[in-house]
């Protein structure tokens, strides 16, 4: 059974560890089931959804804590992504859900529709 200090606790450790860079550390606080959805992306395990957190670190350029909520098996997340792109600066929820102490889901909330030019510029031409 999680607590609510075990979920700021794990939640806490890979929200700092992400924006950090460390992939490791993030890792660890993930359950070996675990998915993760977003409105560009989606993830069926740790490895395909920290694939790209090197490339995303490059463009930002802070984060700013709005609100932290925690729970015994979920928190909620909302803060501010501070870029270097043309979005400029990113509002974004993140709700997390535990298991045993390790985040089995994660589902990232923002609007992504200023994203959407530059993931098309980003992609290889065919």
């Amino acid at each position: 059974m999680t607590t609510s200090a075990t979920t700021q606790k794990t939640v806490q450790a890979y929200h700092q560890a992400r924006f950090a860079g460390d992939v490791t550390a993030a890792a660890a606080q993930l359950a070996g089931t675990f998915t993760f959805q977003s409105p560009l992306i989606s993830s069926g395990d740790t490895t395909g959804h920290l694939a790209g957190l090197t490339g995303f670190l490059q463009i930002v350029t802070g984060v700013e804590m709005i609100s932290e909520l925690y729970g015994e098996s979920e928190a909620t997340l909302v803060y501010d992504v501070h870029t270097a792109t043309p979005v400029g600066v990113q509002r974004t929820a993140e709700h997390f859900r535990l298991r045993d102490g390790r985040i089995e889901s994660i589902t990232l909330i923002f609007d992504a529709t200023r994203w959407h030019p530059i993931m098309a510029a980003a992609a290889p031409q065919r």
